[in-house]
């Protein structure tokens, strides 16, 4: 009997980035269902959320998810340019955005074709591997799109034409994220219940063996 589970998944997330490559291994070997269900990242959501967070909170996500990173053996570094421009000086998010909104609607579609999960697989390692530079200029964004077996010029002209839509299922499922039991990312709800954070995968393959989650043959 094949499992499932809801994935809300973020571009702007650092762990989001450092679980996706253990979430695409765990589908490859155990049947199981990943529904990848990409959201807006809070910044954006609530753009004076981080204008009053303890300012011991910064320098720790900074420790932590390149501490996090080495341990996995995962290349990492801060994007740059940051999926979701700062403004620094207040410490707010404007409300244009360049990058963001384009990102998380090709994820929804991604993961309305089916190919949600290598999708923000391949784009996240893109932004947050730092092996290249520019990860918005040129093709590489292209590139990545590709080895996820997708098709960028297509899915935009898509974007271009339904747009909306697209950001109207994003906003269902940031009410469903909710409904789930958490607000942040990396969040996986398994069975009504939640699994927040890359640290908490253990937690929920070890919940879906007690159901009877099986190797693939």
């Amino acid at each position: 009997m094949t499992l499932g589970f809801d994935l809300f998944w973020s571009f702007r997330s650092p762990y989001s980035y450092l679980l996706t490559g253990r979430l695409v291994d765990l589908a490859r070997d155990y049947d199981v269902a990943v529904n990848v269900r990409v959201v807006t990242p809070i910044a954006v959501r609530q753009p004076e959320f981080f204008a009053h967070a303890d300012p011991l909170w910064a320098p720790y996500l900074m420790r932590d998810t390149y501490r996090t990173a080495q341990f996995l053996g995962l290349p990492f570094q801060w994007p740059n340019p940051d999926p979701v421009v700062m403004d620094f000086a207040t410490r707010t998010y404007p409300k244009e955005q360049p990058y963001i909104h384009r990102l998380t609607r090709l994820g929804q579609l991604a993961a309305e074709r089916g190919q949600g999960l290598a999708f923000i697989e391949e784009v996240s390692r893109l932004i947050w591997s730092g092996q290249v530079t520019g990860w918005h200029e040129g093709d590489h964004l292209a590139e990545a799109a590709a080895r996820a077996g997708c098709d960028l010029a297509e899915m935009d002209a898509v974007l271009a034409a339904e747009g909306e839509r697209l950001a109207a299922a994003i906003a269902e499922s940031e009410v469903a994220q909710r409904a789930g039991g958490h607000y942040g990312v990396p969040l996986m709800v398994y069975a009504g219940e939640p699994f927040f954070g890359q640290d908490r995968l253990d937690q929920l393959i070890w919940r879906m063996r007690r159901d009877g989650l099986e190797r693939r043959a």
